[in-house]
């Protein structure tokens, strides 16, 4: 998962075109992201590999945490088919955030 310059206008198109996008909002200096990221970047690669992956800078892109009600981080929110289905904030399971996904999922990716 690759930090991306991206406007909310552009944002809000990929959300609307992609099966499914995660977003993942940090900022530099949290700790608990840098160590979140890779295992959440792991999970979704090997357990779903239609989603996109995207990661947000909230002190880079203010705009888009703000259009999102994002205070805090780390916070990842998933949308499926457009809509957002799961969001997590702060203390977050992969593992549970996997089982929550998963279903849904399977149902619009077969």
């Amino acid at each position: 998962m690759n930090e991306v310059d991206i406007s909310l206008e552009d944002l809000e198109k990929i959300i609307k075109e992609e099966i499914g996008v995660l977003l993942y909002f940090s900022t530099p200096t949290c700790n608990v992201c840098k160590a979140l990221k890779p295992k959440i970047s792991h999970a979704f690669q090997e357990h779903f590999p239609l989603i996109k992956q995207i990661y947000i800078d909230s002190s880079k892109n203010p705009e888009i945490p703000a259009s999102m009600q994002i205070f805090s981080v780390p916070t990842i929110v998933v949308f499926l088919d457009g809509k957002e289905f799961a969001r997590e904030s702060r203390n977050i399971s992969v593992d549970l955030f996997i089982e929550k996904i998963k279903r849904p999922y399977e149902i619009m990716s077969s």
